[in-house]
């Protein structure tokens, strides 16, 4: 019988990971099936692009998967039973479980719209594809109807900035104001600092500093100071969460609900069960947990397939870098910031701003959707070689582990 590799999540994480192990681990052998809600794959680095108006092609997962022989299954996941080693799905035929021998969990995060009021009925966030475009429609309608409107971005993080900038950029009759709890750019370095509120300056955003927000509304947002601010169309970018399946399940995960899993992305909890992406609380080398982040989501992605394939193939494990080492910040199209980062996650004093970070970070964008567009960088001859032959394989050490 084939060990079952079951994929939950289609994201960043879960794309590299399915691709990767389909590369590397003979068909004869295994087989991998991807769960996800959605038929295509969500450019997330993108979305507050989405939601200005720019037109962002959504790559089909059954277009990404083509030839690779990995199983896509378009279901919303329900539940996980680690004990019985079945994941509970729903689509449009109603559902059911499907086992796994192991499961890579990759759910991924969303928007964190609990704890403030009004936030969930009347934000907008750039966390999804679907919410990012009802931003891009309130916008557009906002247009259509000759109102400048007001635009309030309440979050001051890389999202919020990026998501600002962006607006204010793209849709110049908007006025756009950045709401930040602190400092803006708080964890930048004086410079990247400096070079932040020019871009916000020549851009047009209003930024409101030391402001907390207790409460959304239709039409205005109430501020922890008695004050309200109107706000035709609020974007909420103060933090992500994940999804409360993992916690339900049994599976041990912290107070925020992410797998903690060992330094090869292994549940501590249950061997059978692997996390990378935002989902897992992974400890990086610096001896911190890596942020949620698309950067986070390669390594930790790329630490589970080392496992993963090692494991099943008595290989030895292969161990690769969790590292943090930038902040990769746009400021529209045409302007940017790089910002390293040291071992404490501190700003180095040094940094890149301008059309040169613009350009790295186009750049970034770029080869992230190449390589989850092809996640198996072309199955070689040799691997179609072995799918062909998997006694020979087997011979030479390859089998799978049951």
């Amino acid at each position: 019988m084939k060990h079952r590799i079951l994929v939950l999540g289609a994201g960043y994480a879960g794309v590299y990971v399915a691709g990767n192990l389909a590369r590397r681990l003979s068909p004869a052998d295994t087989e991998i099936t991807v769960v996800n809600a959605v038929p295509d794959f969500v450019e997330r680095l993108r979305l507050h692009q989405l939601a200005a108006g720019r037109e962002i092609e959504a790559q089909q997962l059954a277009d990404v998967f083509a030839g690779t022989g990995v199983r896509l299954r378009l279901a919303r996941v329900t539940a996980v039973d680690p004990e019985r080693q079945v994941v509970a799905v729903a689509d449009a035929d109603g559902g059911g479980e499907r086992g796994y021998d192991t499961l890579l969990y990759a759910l991924g995060s969303h928007g964190d719209v609990e704890g403030v009021p009004g936030v969930a009925e009347h934000a907008f966030d750039v966390a999804g594809r679907p919410s990012a475009l009802r931003l891009r429609e309130r916008l557009d309608s906002l247009g259509r109807r000759g109102e400048g409107g007001s635009v309030l971005v309440v979050g001051d993080g890389l999202t919020g900035i990026e998501t600002a900038t962006e607006l204010a950029e793209s849709r110049p009759g908007l006025s756009v104001a950045l709401v930040a709890r602190g400092e803006l750019g708080a964890r930048l370095s004086a410079g990247a600092r400096s070079h932040l509120r020019q871009a916000c300056d020549r851009l047009g955003i209003t930024v409101l500093e030391h402001t907390s927000v207790e409460a959304v509304e239709a039409t205005r947002v109430l501020c922890a100071d008695g004050t309200a601010l109107a706000s035709a169309a609020t974007v909420w970018t103060a933090g992500f969460a994940v999804n409360p399946i993992a916690a339900a399940s049994g599976l041990e995960v912290t107070e925020n609900g992410q797998i903690v899993v060992d330094r090869t992305m292994r549940s501590v909890s249950h061997p059978n069960v692997y996390a990378a992406g935002d989902s897992a609380y992974a400890i990086g080398d610096n001896g911190r947990p890596l942020p949620m982040s698309c950067a986070s989501a390669g390594y930790t992605g790329g630490q589970a397939i080392h496992a993963i394939v090692g494991r099943l193939t008595g290989r030895e494990i292969a161990t690769t870098k969790l590292v943090y080492s930038y902040n990769h910040i746009s400021l529209g199209r045409r302007d940017g910031i790089l910002q390293p980062v040291d071992d404490e996650g501190q700003a180095k004093p040094k940094y890149v701003g301008g059309r040169k970070a613009a350009r790295v970070k186009a750049g970034i964008l770029k080869m992230s959707l190449w390589a989850n567009s092809h996640p198996t960088f072309g199955v070689p001859k040799r691997k179609r070689r072995l799918a062909a032959a998997p006694d020979a394989y087997a011979e030479k050490g390859g089998r799978v582990a049951t």
